[in-house]
């Protein structure tokens, strides 16, 4: 086959996921708008997954193209009952007893007994795949390189979760706390040995990629940014859902200190006292206790704060564009994909400067309104003025809407990791020749096509 058919020919792919819900959380909405993309160019994506199992996107014109394998945890986490103890009959291997021993000592196992899993999974399918994509397990079973997995590795690492650790010390008040924080995160040591082995990662931002490169210390020659994007057929403007006067929408999949929401709670009890109308829909679970429960009791916010779960893409995009703001309030983020569909609707967005979100929300006054992470005064005013400011909330929603489209798409993310998968395949391939006789020529490497 020559180089130029080589680059052009559609891949298979295994896009490995340790948690793979579609509707909460980073990575499995990742996995799914991702893996959907892939097939859509032409390659075929297996999706080898744990519970919360992905649920795939159908694709017209791609059927085969695109699937699931089942790979089962002991799902110790689920609900109603998490932190469980399996019955004697639930347990296959030694992966499992790993998996609850850890779980009984405090700790987060997935990642690892996934990796675990994953790896003997592979190595009984040698030679299926042309790639492996690993969406930030980062477990000691995905060393070995291609003799060990049967095909090069990509990694994709959103942000390095000590960020997630760091945070949520600060926030512990307790020595109890503290040492319970460290030990649930105590998996990230691993993830950080695993990290500076690899051979590529790829991330979602350029803050993202500083971030890997100061706190696992990966090669920054080793890190590739590709963005990821917004579903931009779904978000969109949609002049018949009609604007609720005084409504803000949040996304806040869990009641974590890096969200933030305890500072848009308290900035909206402020911009009540002006603005009574004003309310906050969060999109996730209502939180029955917790500093974002306490602020909420302690402002007299039970009738204006809206905590809204399980609802399809859909109505999320409905949802987003009723408001008169949409707005992220985080401390952190890796990307911010809840700040590109907002902007791809149309809504004018208010977000913090934590972390990614200026690279995703643009410039200040520009297509949104930044505020500093933490900052409830801030979050307050900003909230104030674009509730009070029609004019200015259709030029951000506008100006959001373009940046979005130019820039943050899944096709576009799509194209920017196939460009990854054939870097990898060819620098595996360079490592597996034998070394040219010093009278052979060499013949230079086609440029690869991103398809």
């Amino acid at each position: 086959m020559t180089g130029q058919a080589e680059s052009d020919r559609p891949l298979r792919i295994a896009l490995l996921t340790y948690r793979g819900n579609p509707f909460c959380g980073g990575q499995g909405v990742y996995v799914r708008h991702l893996s959907r993309e892939l097939a859509r160019l032409g390659h075929s994506v297996e999706v080898i997954g744990a519970q919360p199992y992905p649920v795939l996107d159908e694709v017209p014109g791609a059927a085969g193209r695109l699937s699931l394998t089942e790979l089962p945890s002991l799902d110790l986490y689920r609900q109603p009952d998490p932190f469980r103890t399996p019955s004697r009959d639930e347990y296959r291997d030694w992966i499992d007893l790993l998996e609850v021993a850890t779980m009984w000592t405090g700790g987060f196992p997935e990642p690892l007994t996934f990796s675990l899993r994953a790896r003997r999974h592979l190595a009984a399918r040698r030679g299926e795949f042309d790639v492996i994509h690993d969406n930030q397990t980062l477990g000691y079973g995905l060393l070995g390189g291609p003799g060990a997995l049967g095909a090069p590795l990509v990694t994709t690492i959103h942000h390095p979760i000590t960020v997630d650790r760091r945070l949520e010390l600060a926030a512990a008040t307790t020595r109890r706390r503290r040492a319970s924080v460290r030990r649930w995160y105590g998996f990230t040591r691993m993830q950080g040995r695993v990290a500076r082995r690899l051979p590529s990662v790829v991330t979602v931002s350029g803050s993202s990629r500083q971030e890997i490169a100061d706190d696992l210390g990966v090669r920054t020659d080793r890190i590739h940014v590709v963005p990821i994007g917004a579903d931009t057929r779904l978000f969109a403007p949609d002049p018949a859902v009609p604007e609720v006067p005084g409504r803000i929408v949040t996304t806040s999949s869990a009641d974590v200190p890096l969200k933030g929401l305890v500072f848009l709670v308290e900035a909206l009890a402020k911009v009540r006292t002006e603005q009574p109308d004003a309310h906050l829909v969060v999109v996730g679970k209502r939180p029955a206790t917790g500093p974002v429960a306490d602020a909420i009791d302690a402002h007299g916010l039970a009738g204006a704060v809206e905590f809204v779960k399980g609802i399809t893409d859909a109505e999320l995009a409905d949802l987003v564009r009723s408001a008169q703001v949409a707005c992220v309030p985080s401390l952190y983020e890796g990307f911010s994909l809840p700040a590109a569909e907002a902007m791809a609707t149309g809504t004018p967005l208010l977000a913090t400067t934590g972390g990614a979100i200026p690279e995703v929300a643009g410039r200040d006054g520009e297509t949104c309104l930044a505020v500093p992470p933490g900052d409830a005064g801030a979050l307050a005013a900003g909230l104030a003025r674009l509730l009070g400011d029609a004019t200015l909330r259709a030029r951000l929603g506008a100006a959001g809407r373009e940046r979005v489209l130019r820039k943050f798409t899944w096709e576009r993310a799509a194209l920017g990791t196939v460009a990854c998968y054939r870097a990898a395949m060819r620098a595996a391939s360079h490592r597996a020749a034998p070394s040219p006789s010093p009278r052979a020529s060499a013949e230079p490497v086609p440029a690869a096509d991103s398809r």
